[in-house]
């Protein structure tokens, strides 16, 4: 009796623990059939694309884009100018050592693409369209176009469409909403210390320097681009404005065209490198230069060198926090 008891027993155990093996691999075989399952329509500059599955090994060959994958809590597997990448793009957060270089982000290594067998090549039009039949051999290609005409309307709207597509392409939409969301908090705390220091409703006017063909050479950022979404959110006015949509947020000038900005009041924001400080060099004892108002009444402010004004959701909070302290002097 005592022996039937037993098997009696083990037979119930068997059976239970086959159940719950049972369900597990039901589990993870729902999963797996989920994934395969899933298919999502997206836009971008090829037109209306079903992406199937959620691509986890992706190559971004665009630093916005490996950027916005960062910022949604993905790790891609190969990145186009990683050197250049963390020269330029000052994010808190960072590739693992196991995400490999791909060539330039002009020139992509399409061998060192393939060997990591991606599900999905992110990649933009006005560089890699040449290369598309040949990337589209190796995986899946989704290409934005951040330069075509309905993106440069506003740079700053067109990162925040990028970083939702892309969050879709890869299941991470709530990462997504939260990043938008930290941002814009973060924004608005800058705001404050703008305020703080009496500064809100002042003009301005934001450019990037340097020497081209040995003349200095200034670019005006526009209402369109990044700079200027973003100062006006921390409650300043651009006064500079165009007749045209500039293409890349900017227009190109000399010293001279900074003679129609004369107010008392304004504020004047540059760019440059340590190395080639056209203010410092070129421009110094130059009577245009040191007779404009900004100039005689001290409201010159200098950002980094390395400020980044292309990025994404994570460089727009670095680049807020650099106009901002550039602006305060606390």
């Amino acid at each position: 009796m005592k022996k039937l008891a037993i098997f009696m027993l083990i037979l119930v155990l068997s059976i239970l623990a086959a159940c719950s093996g049972n369900s597990d691999d039901d589990n993870a075989n729902e999963d797996n059939s989920s994934n395969e399952e899933r298919k999502v329509k997206i836009q971008d500059a090829l037109g209306e694309q079903t992406i199937e599955g959620s691509p986890e090994k992706i190559v971004a060959l665009e630093w916005s884009y490996a950027e916005n994958l960062l910022a949604l809590g993905v790790q891609p597997v190969g990145v186009a100018d990683l050197d250049g990448f963390h020269q330029w793009v000052n994010i808190d957060k960072e590739f693992d050592e196991s995400v490999k270089d791909v060539g330039t982000r002009q020139e992509p290594n399409l061998e060192a693409i393939s060997r990591l067998n991606p599900d999905l090549i992110i990649a933009v039009k006005f560089r890699h369209e040449q290369y598309l039949d040949k990337l589209e051999e190796i995986a899946p290609v989704v290409m934005f176009a951040p330069y075509g005409e309905e993106a440069i309307q506003d740079h700053y709207q067109n990162m925040v469409d990028e970083l939702n597509t892309v969050a879709k392409i890869v299941n991470k939409e709530d990462e997504a909403e939260q990043a938008v969301t930290d941002l814009n908090n973060f924004v608005d705390e800058q705001k404050q210390r703008v305020a703080d220091a009496g500064l809100e409703g002042s003009k301005y006017v934001a450019t990037q320097a340097f020497t081209a063909q040995n003349t200095p050479t200034i670019r005006l950022f526009t209402e369109n681009s990044i700079v200027a979404k973003l100062m006006s959110k921390l409650s300043f006015e651009n006064a500079y404005s165009t007749d045209k949509t500039e293409v890349y947020g900017y227009s190109e000038v000399t010293v001279e065209a900074l003679q129609n900005f004369q107010e008392d009041d304004l504020q004047f924001l540059y760019i440059v490198q340590e190395e080639d400080n056209i203010f410092e060099n070129q421009l110094k004892g130059n009577p245009v230069w040191e007779n404009l108002s900004f100039v005689k009444n001290g409201n010159t402010h200098q950002l980094p060198g390395d400020t980044w004004t292309f990025g994404g959701v994570l460089s727009a909070e670095v680049l807020t926090k650099q106009l901002v302290d550039a602006m305060v002097k606390e």
